[in-house]
């Protein structure tokens, strides 16, 4: 079995392989990045793998039996450079590819869905084996900016009284290695959680008891978020897709309570005292 894993580089594709060399031998494990360099310290082959660039990749892939494919960052372009590489893998033979996705892609309102629901059915259209991992918002998109909440005083959002199940990249990444390691996975679909579900008021209260500071959750309507968003520095593109899911999440698009991720890591997920705690170390 040879894997191969995208984005290696990245804060999930690294800590993916990372795990995944305690589950297979290091020598069947390859890491696809666009600077090569940047992943050189994984202690395993890497490949040179850019998505906008079809005509390196099927040597690149060559060999792989399965490919877990970490999407790009959100672009116009972002479902084309997807098509190249499920078109390049079934090109070079691959299996099996492990999608990483996001949660009710196939139904979910959230807007950035619509390349995941059809990055899912080109793999499927392709012929290929797949496992679907539909991962929820990882905790560090929101633990990234409570010094920022704990000097104001206020945690902002616009998720109001809406409960949600994040996990760590951690966990994420061991879900990638516990499905490449096993054939057992192919042609699942998998709906991930953490175990631990909450609302921000509950996030905020934990905040304030591990910091010894009042911090006070504050919905605002989300046109008011993007402004909040945009004024912290963040390009305004970003603050919408952020405000957008953060607001569906009022409606439970961020939250599933089945323990299908804890199960597949083969133990409890991370827990909100232990984000919390990690962030603000």
């Amino acid at each position: 079995m040879t894997v191969a894993i995208t984005g290696a580089s990245g804060q999930l594709g690294s800590r993916a392989i990372e795990n995944l060399k305690t589950r297979i031998d290091p020598e069947n494990i390859i890491g696809l990045a666009r600077s090569p360099d940047k992943a050189s310290d994984l202690g395993i082959a890497v490949r040179a793998f850019d998505y906008t660039k079809p005509e390196t990749q099927v040597a690149a892939l060559e060999g792989v039996k399965t490919l877990v494919l970490i999407p790009t960052g959100a672009s116009a372009d972002r479902l084309g450079w997807h098509l190249n590489v499920i078109n390049a893998a079934k090109a070079a033979g691959v299996h099996r590819i492990i999608y990483v996705s996001m949660l009710k892609t196939d139904v979910s309102p959230i807007s950035i869905m619509p390349d995941h629901k059809k990055t899912e059915e080109a793999i499927r259209a392709a012929g290929l084996a797949y496992t679907m991992l539909r991962n929820p918002w990882y905790y560090e998109i929101w633990t990234r900016t409570l010094s920022a909440a704990i000097q104001s005083g206020e945690l902002i959002s616009t998720i109001g009284n809406g409960k949600v199940t994040p996990a760590s990249r951690q966990d994420l990444a061991e879900a990638v290695a516990a499905v490449a390691a096993d054939d057992r996975h192919e042609n699942k679909i998998y709906e991930l959680g953490g175990d631990e579900q909450f609302t921000f008021a509950d996030l905020a209260a934990e905040v304030s008891r591990q910091s010894g500071k009042e911090v006070r959750y504050k919905n605002l309507p989300q046109d008011e978020y993007i402004e909040f968003l945009n004024a912290s520095g963040l390009p305004e593109w970003q603050s919408e897709i952020i405000a957008d899911a953060e607001g569906h999440a009022e409606h439970g698009w961020l939250f599933d309570d089945s323990k299908t991720l804890s199960g597949l890591i083969g133990r409890p997920t991370t827990t909100l005292k232990d984000a919390v705690a990690a962030a603000l170390t």
